[in-house]
């Protein structure tokens, strides 16, 4: 089978499973009682990674999986006797204790998603707490020296994680969960006119500086810009609320100073891209500070971009 054959079937698997609306149903209720009992502030702000610059459960699904992994190696490696089936056990253990923090950071995460996004999460979750329990079988089974069982129930487990890594992965890279979906935003770094001074109030406005939209507002006497399309799941800022020096995204309530577009509160973990701002003959303008990331900056269209103008290292 060659890897076009691969590639079209497994985006045909996961097509069904975006496209599975009756995961809807169980999904929405389970993300309503999230959203219930998970509001934003401290615990949210914990469970999302904000102030740390990246989500938290990318970072953590490494303890669960890792630990599983290597009991896995173990009892492939190890042999029945010695010190190799006790370190397997507690591995087990690991990561059975492990995934009950990881689950909550990922539940966090999960609640916020909609639509396709929300349905594969859904199945993700539903593999990872089957993985759980059947790990904790493992787990039980090695402690009453079944360690057949043990093992045949840690190799099961592997292939359930795989199975719901494989479906993570295409929410992170594919569906850009997780991803700042400011990060491909070209913005210019040339001074750029989007509106006039006295249109400028301290109700929100978004206006286009060059094909990226960007909030607009007078505070304390100054005229503040910042993206507007919020980094944790693109809301549209100017429609939120000016509190305490800062604005509220209306989807989620992540909160960004307006001097800086740092971040006040979670559960955004990347700031908004804050943009100079002058005024001209009445005119406001705007320009975006200079960025140093390759993709970011270089365009899609235009002569470095059709003529392979991207570096070669």
């Amino acid at each position: 089978m060659d890897m076009a054959t691969i590639n079209a079937s497994l985006d045909n698997i996961i097509g069904r499973v975006e496209r599975a609306e009756a995961l809807d149903r169980p999904a929405n209720a389970l993300a309503n009682l999230v959203g219930k009992w998970l509001k934003p502030g401290p615990v949210k702000n914990l469970l999302s990674g904000t102030g740390t610059g990246h989500p938290a459960h990318p970072i953590l699904i490494l303890l669960p999986l890792g630990s599983w992994a290597s009991a896995f190696f173990l009892d492939l490696a190890g042999g029945p006797d010695g010190g190799s089936a006790t370190a397997a056990r507690r591995l087990i253990i690991l990561g059975n204790l492990t995934a009950l923090p990881t689950a909550l950071t990922g539940l966090s995460d999960w609640a916020d998603t909609q639509g396709a996004e929300r349905r594969v999460g859904f199945v993700h979750a539903a593999l990872n707490i089957t993985a759980l329990g059947v790990f904790t079988a493992s787990a039980a089974a090695r402690a009453t020296q079944a360690r057949g069982a043990g093992v045949l129930t840690a190799a099961l487990g592997m292939g359930l994680v795989s199975a719901s890594g494989w479906l993570g992965g295409h929410l992170a890279y594919a569906r850009g969960v997780g991803t700042d979906t400011t990060a491909f935003e070209v913005a210019s770094p040339d001074w750029t006119d989007v509106a006039a001074l006295e249109d400028v109030s301290d109700k929100p406005v978004c206006v286009d500086a060059g094909g990226v939209a960007v909030l607009l507002v007078r505070h304390d006497g100054e005229v503040r810009a910042i993206s507007d399309r919020c980094t944790h799941r693109g809301g549209p800022l100017h429609e939120g609320t000016i509190v305490d020096g800062c604005v509220e995204c209306p989807w989620h309530g992540s909160r960004f100073r307006l001097a800086d577009g740092q971040i006040d509160r979670g559960p955004a973990t990347r700031p908004q891209r804050a943009f100079e701002v002058r005024a001209v003959d009445g005119r406001v303008q705007v320009r975006a500070v200079a960025d140093p990331g390759s993709l970011r900056t270089e365009p899609v269209t235009g002569s470095a971009g059709l003529n392979g103008g991207g570096s070669s290292s």
